[in-house]
């Protein structure tokens, strides 16, 4: 197991170890939107775009407004128009203009973007591994002081 020192070839020490922690976290998250990306790139879509279809999906079957997609993004500087527009291109998402707000446009999941999540959800047991490497204990704490770290 190599250090985050070692990792980012480090020659003086870190400040304190909230700094290191601080960095820590910057090169983790990294590597973890690395490697979902390159998961995700055999099925021709990026770690944002699978963002929205999985918002969909849990919205699924009622619509949403990009205001609300933008709202529940993990990134929230990502274009979500740009994003929707790219997912509707490739038939994974559908806009509706609202009946009861023509200036409104509701965005809904389609069956192909559907079946694409299936899809990626059955091979999600291998990437799961990948951060399988820490206790479902160690991974509870984890998330517990992350949760800390933003409040």
């Amino acid at each position: 197991m190599a250090s985050i020192e070692e990792e980012i070839k480090q020659q003086k020490k870190f400040d304190n170890e909230h700094q290191k922690a601080a960095v820590n976290i910057m090169f983790t998250s990294n590597w973890l939107y690395n490697s979902n990306a390159s998961r995700l790139k055999k099925h021709d879509i990026t770690p944002e775009q699978f963002n929205v279809l999985r918002i969909l999906r849990g919205s699924n079957p009622n619509p949403l407004m990009l205001s609300e997609i933008t709202g529940r993004m993990l990134d929230k500087s990502s274009n979500a128009t740009r994003l929707v527009e790219k997912l509707r291109q490739k038939g994974y998402v559908e806009r509706e203009q609202c009946e009861s707000n023509r200036r409104q446009v509701d965005i809904v999941i389609t069956p192909k973007g559907l079946s694409l999540l299936t899809k990626i959800d059955n091979e999600a047991e291998e990437w799961n591994n990948s951060i399988k490497t820490i206790t479902k204990t160690e991974a509870q704490e984890l998330n517990r002081i992350l949760d800390k770290l933003r409040s």
